[in-house]
């Protein structure tokens, strides 16, 4: 058998890509002002149905900025997913703020609604959204929870740039979104980040933020903490590359998807990613968890997947679980710690054929049912 390595993911770079990196260079803008920092915020923001965006140096800094925007500080609560990436909650923490973990949806792997509602106290002053894999959360109860407790919706949309919510872009739906544009995203300025909002006041608090507070003069600064978060201009120039075909990556990565399910759909001990009737998908990673079966351990089963040449990841591990947060008190998110145990994704790049994912699933199958 050919054991040729099948990666987990690989971004792409495209020829539109180099044209406009070279355009960057030749004029000479490469730090954080040029004009393509300008255009990727204002073309960015307009694919995500917002009135602006503001770049930053990664989703996690985009996070904290926003935080910070909103006013969050020592005392107030975030509600926040369990089952999600920690670059989601630090953040929280470096404003001197407590997470407050939120359970999982067993299928979408989303907040859970009840659980969100059972956690809120008066200290609470977000709930900090996560679309976690690609498939936005339910937004509308959650914004009626928010409007009726008077609370802010930030949206972690880092893996969802272009899923819908009942025709509605990820990122759009409370009063901020953050991306991310690290390599393995959906599109990718190699790092990089971004928030988007209709909150005018908002933006115009990032962008001060976010570039040091600097007066109207010249080295001078108007806040006692402020940030270094720019983007660059290079970046941003290949960000505008990868948003000019943003829709055609998004079908690819759906394409891959119902390729993995229509293979997988009869392997009994798999639970497949579902998409709700009222979402877009676009399955940032294929993930399926393993059930209880005669065979493999998730572990076990990874390890013998990249033995036949197939890599693979483990879902994140849920963060209510992990000593760097047992600070906060012991919080049970049993649905979201099953994620954990059970979740792993398969390869799922946008650069990946059709005989690639036809390969991924014979083999899967064959270790499975053998």
């Amino acid at each position: 058998m050919n054991k040729t390595k099948i990666p987990v993911n690989e971004p792409y770079l495209g020829q539109r890509e180099k044209e406009l990196v070279n355009e960057c260079l030749e004029s000479g803008w490469i730090s954080s002002a040029g004009k393509y920092i300008e255009k990727f915020e204002n073309q960015f923001a307009e694919y995500c149905e917002c009135a602006e965006g503001v770049t930053t140096t990664s989703g996690t800094t985009a996070i904290h900025l926003a935080l910070k925007s909103l006013g969050v500080g020592p005392g107030d609560e975030v509600l926040v997913p369990a089952f999600t990436m920690v670059g989601s909650v630090y953040p929280i923490v470096q404003c001197g703020a407590s997470p407050v973990f939120v359970d999982s949806e067993p299928d979408t792997g989303n907040m859970d609604i009840q659980d969100l509602e059972s956690k809120i106290t008066a200290s609470t002053k977000v709930i900090l959204i996560v679309h976690i894999y690609g498939h936005p959360a339910d937004m509308d109860p959650i914004c009626d929870l928010a409007r009726s407790r008077n609370l802010k919706i930030l949206e972690d949309a880092a893996e969802a740039h272009g899923a819908l919510y009942k025709g509605r872009k990820a990122g759009s739906l409370g009063d901020v979104g953050c991306f991310s544009f690290y390599a393995n995203k959906i599109i990718t300025t190699g790092e990089g980040g971004m928030i988007v909002s209709n909150d005018k006041d908002l933006i115009k608090k990032a962008r001060q933020l976010k570039d040091l507070a600097h007066g109207k003069i010249r080295f001078t600064h108007e806040l006692p903490e402020a940030f270094n978060y720019r983007m660059t201009n290079i970046q941003a120039a290949i960000g505008l590359g990868q948003l000019e075909r943003i829709e055609e990556t998004v079908k690819k990565k759906i394409a891959n998807a119902e390729q993995y399910s229509n293979l997988l759909k009869g392997v009994s001990c798999l639970k497949l990613p579902v998409c709700r009737p009222w979402a877009r998908n676009v399955y940032w990673m294929y993930g399926v968890q393993l059930l209880d079966n005669d065979r493999f351990a998730r572990d076990e089963l990874m390890t013998a997947l990249k033995n036949e040449g197939v890599d693979t990841r483990s879902f994140f591990y849920p963060l209510n679980t992990q000593k760097a947060f047992q600070g906060y008190g012991k919080q049970d998110c049993p649905k979201a710690e099953i994620l954990g145990k059970q979740g792993f994704y398969l390869p799922s790049g946008q650069t990946l054929k059709p005989n690639q994912i036809q390969r991924v699933a014979e083999i899967l199958v064959e270790l499975l049912q053998a």
